[in-house]
């Protein structure tokens, strides 16, 4: 209808967005106060007072939700620890920021993760964490812990893995949330400050030109589980 007419064409495409953050922020909030399963695409559109098609339309399931939902955390998470990498401070600091900004962004959501924990193990589905469906979101976290990294003296190899490896740890952290029963999740918090400082004090000693030939056997043995993707150092 605006084919050609710049200056109406974006505020139609302003109202798009705000429909999709419309329909998004409905469907979480009936997410958790229903759950994953109970909840209808039908619920969601009346709830964001929308025809069914009208959902349909922007979502063609519940499923293309979450995943909208899942950038939302990962842009987020990058944001929050952009900001917490801008003001400096050391490789513990900056590790911290991250780990403790991932929780915060979720902390509302545990019986929603905790709902869609039984995809996980299923790689073929479009919510897995750890399938092809959600690869982008996953490289995306990884890249965060790349930022958290800037400016370390690693060696190459270190560098190339590290990422990785930290949002696998990460991982562990946030399913550890999802289960922990103690007030505010405060042993999910002082989960995250002791890994931090295990992380500080492995790096210290894994750097070593000494274990060199340790941490390339070690590599070796995670890339051929196809566990890191990152090619061997020349």
């Amino acid at each position: 209808m605006f084919k050609g007419d710049a200056s109406r064409a974006v505020p139609q495409r302003a109202d798009s967005e705000e429909t999709r953050r419309q329909i998004l922020e409905t469907a979480l909030a009936l997410f958790r106060e229903r759950g994953f399963e109970r909840t209808t695409i039908r619920d969601i559109a009346a709830g964001a007072g929308l025809s069914l098609g009208a959902a349909y339309y922007y979502f063609n399931s519940k499923e293309a939700i979450v995943g909208a939902y899942y950038n939302y955390v990962q842009e987020e998470h990058l944001a929050r620890s952009r900001e917490a990498f801008s003001a400096g401070g050391s490789l513990r600091d900056r590790l911290r920021a991250a780990l403790h900004a991932k929780i915060d962004i979720v902390q509302k959501d545990r019986e929603l993760l905790r709902a869609l924990f039984r995809y996980g193990g299923d790689p073929e589905h479009p919510l897995s964490w750890f399938g092809p469906a959600t690869r982008e979101q996953r490289q995306f976290s990884v890249n965060i812990f790349a930022e958290a990294l800037a400016g370390e003296r690693l060696p190459d190899d270190v560098r190339d893995a590290a990422p990785t490896l930290l949002w696998t740890l990460h991982m562990g952290i946030l399913l550890y949330f999802l289960f922990d029963a103690s007030p505010g999740q405060r042993r999910t918090r002082r989960l995250i400050d002791a890994a931090v400082d295990f992380v500080v004090d492995v790096k210290r000693v894994a750097t070593s030109r000494l274990l060199r030939p340790m941490r390339r056997r070690v590599m070796a043995i995670l890339r051929d589980a196809g566990l890191l993707t990152a090619p061997p150092p020349k």
